[in-house]
């Protein structure tokens, strides 16, 4: 079903081209800033008035005269210098929500893209040997939110965990393990090989290890070399060293997937594909590009320099693809993987979650994938950045010593804090209901936070602020969840059966009618958190409905509702509710529970 918007979009825009003689422009069809004006507003005639030097208002009037929308809205109005005001009809309004309630497909309406597109979305990419940390957070649940939107409109989306898993780092891993290193016994140049694997138990052993081996091999320079010969045995395939480094890979994809499951992200082994994938390919990559005449040695390490990109000095800056001891960098495996995805997996478009500090090194990727022909016109390739999560000192969150605040001890905090909850506001609850009701509170406060700030912007991470029951949070939008349903069990209903034979609706209450206007918007406000990649478009769309439906439940009663009232109260009931769900637990990701 399409929205009041494009409805109103086709019309006007027809109107306009018949006005103007046949010229095309678009009507932009926005919402009203003013209910007092109408439902939407036509803000393109200025633009054409402008195109065809004429008086914009008179140029109104006729696009009006021209424009039938007798079936959607009452009269148009002309306000101003040229914008036209519209108001939908009751009767519009009481079919489209009547439409999306009997939606055969139980997509409440939504109509799925008529050019499906196959799309790569790179996201989270945690580190080997490494505790995800509070970094992760943004890429790994932005990253979800868009896979859902554009798998629900109708996309082929392939999600990609391009993991840390190959390079130096590798090599230090593969030490780590081999020596199980303990600062009391260690002597430099003894290496105590240790084949058993069970040593190196679960990540915290191994990233403790890690650390330890980081630490010395910046001071010690046989531990340095040390760990270059590891490297260099990994990846000419020497069996200890695999035999290492892939129960490493197998401990930390481990408590990753634990922590994707904690977070309901759909991320696991078949989304994996790390650096290790393109190993294989990072010298075709490099010889290719010097056969083009695009790479060049500089200073022994092999660089391109893309147009458009310079130091404060005016000098090109380089993209450096070999490094001159012959070993490959982030960005060759970046453009392996770009020429992979485009070439082998035949995609449309390639969209990367990860912080604005990686801007540049994308901008220069994507320039240089492009110049090298890899890249069509059009293939789109986007970065979707966002911004920091920063502690009360408006700096990026860390614990007391400095170290990132690892992932799993924050929403183990967060479901902690909302069990205390729990347990103040409903101590009768069962203990199984109570951690599970905890469970989803916290998980949901956390992501919800995040969902509902900008994206590029910082923003300060407060347990207070994301678990209040005020505001836009997701404990005030699950409990909003709960409230509609609590009204089912108080009434004892069954909804479908209740409303199985209802073939009108009666919206004649100002609040009913604001409730349903806002509910068939839902569609567009979708369409514009996916257009942008703006998760907190949608969240704004949800928590304006909820207090919508906060200010319909308190002017107009449900169940004591007079017979020609009660099955459209209890029909706006019911969908703002499958809404609600819908946009929190489908697209965001974010459970609902129905008592709260």
């Amino acid at each position: 079903m399409k929205s009041p918007i494009e409805i109103l979009e086709e019309k006007i825009s027809a109107a306009m081209a018949a006005a103007a003689g046949q010229r095309n422009y678009p009507a932009m069809v926005t919402p009203a800033t003013d209910a007092k004006f109408g439902d939407y507003q036509s803000n393109g005639i200025m633009a054409l008035a402008r195109e065809l030097k004429t008086n914009p208002r008179k140029l109104a009037e006729n696009v009006v005269k021209r424009l039938n929308v007798t079936d959607i809205c009452e009269s148009p109005e002309i306000a101003g210098p040229g914008f036209i005001n519209l108001k939908l009809k009751a009767d519009f309004v009481a079919n489209s929500l009547l439409a999306l309630y009997r939606d055969p497909e139980n997509r409440l309406a939504i109509d799925k893209t008529t050019v499906p597109k196959t799309i790569v979305v790179d996201f989270s990419g945690p580190n080997i040997a490494k505790q995800m940390h509070v970094g992760h957070l943004r890429s790994t649940i932005i990253g979800d939110s868009i896979c859902r939107m554009l798998e629900f409109l109708g996309h082929k989306v392939i999600r990609q965990n391009h993991i840390g898993d190959w390079g130096l780092q590798m090599g230090m891993v593969v030490y780590s393990i081999e020596t199980n290193i303990d600062k009391y016994f260690y002597k430099p140049g003894e290496r105590f090989v240790d084949q058993d694997l069970n040593r190196v138990p679960d990540l915290d052993t191994l990233e403790r290890y890690y650390k330890e081996i980081s630490v010395l091999a910046e001071h010690d320079a046989d531990i340095a070399d040390a760990v270059h010969d590891c490297t260099v045995r990994l990846q000419r395939g020497g069996s200890f060293a695999k035999s290492y480094w892939e129960h490493a890979q197998k401990i930390t994809l481990e408590a990753c997937y634990d922590l994707y499951r904690l977070l309901n992200v759909n991320l696991n082994e078949k989304h994996t594909r790390g650096e290790s994938f393109y190993k294989n390919m990072l010298v075709e990559v490099v010889s290719d590009l010097q056969k083009q005449g695009l790479a060049e040695k500089s200073d022994d390490a092999v660089c391109i320099f893309p147009e458009g990109f310079k130091n404060k000095d005016g000098q090109l800056l380089p993209l450096i693809i070999q490094k001159s001891d012959g070993a490959y960098l982030y960005a060759t495996t970046d453009l392996a993987a770009i020429r992979y995805r485009v070439g082998k997996l035949k995609v449309d478009r390639i969209i990367y979650v990860t912080d604005a500090r990686q801007k540049l090194h994308f901008e220069m990727l994507f320039a240089v994938a492009k110049m090298a022909g890899w890249v069509k016109d059009q293939t789109e390739l986007i970065h979707v950045t966002f911004g920091s999560v920063l502690g009360d000192n408006g700096k990026p969150l860390k614990t007391r010593t400095g170290e990132n605040v690892k992932l799993k001890e924050l929403l183990d905090e967060a479901v902690e804090r909302a069990k205390q909850t729990v347990e103040e506001k409903n101590p009768e609850l069962s203990p199984d209901k109570k951690e599970k009701i905890a469970k989803t509170v916290g998980i949901g406060a956390v992501k919800y936070a995040d969902f509902s700030n900008n994206r590029t912007s910082d923003y300060i991470f407060s347990f207070d602020k994301m678990l209040a029951m005020e505001g836009n949070t997701a404990p005030y939008m699950q409990y909003a969840y709960a409230r509609i349903k609590s009204i089912e069990r108080r009434g004892q209903l069954d909804i479908e059966k209740e409303l199985a034979d209802v073939a009108k609706l009666n919206l004649t209450e100002t609040a009913e009618l604001d409730l349903a206007k806002y509910l068939i918007r839902y569609g567009r406000a979708i369409n514009a958190a996916i257009a942008d990649y703006r998760p907190n478009y949608l969240t704004s769309y949800l928590y304006e409905l909820a207090q919508k439906f906060s200010v319909f439940y308190t002017n107009c009663p449900v169940l004591t509702a007079k017979p020609n009232k009660r099955p459209t109260r209890l029909l706006l009931c019911d969908l703002t509710a499958k809404t609600i769900k819908h946009g929190l637990s489908e697209l965001l990701g974010i459970e609902v529970v129905e008592q709260m």
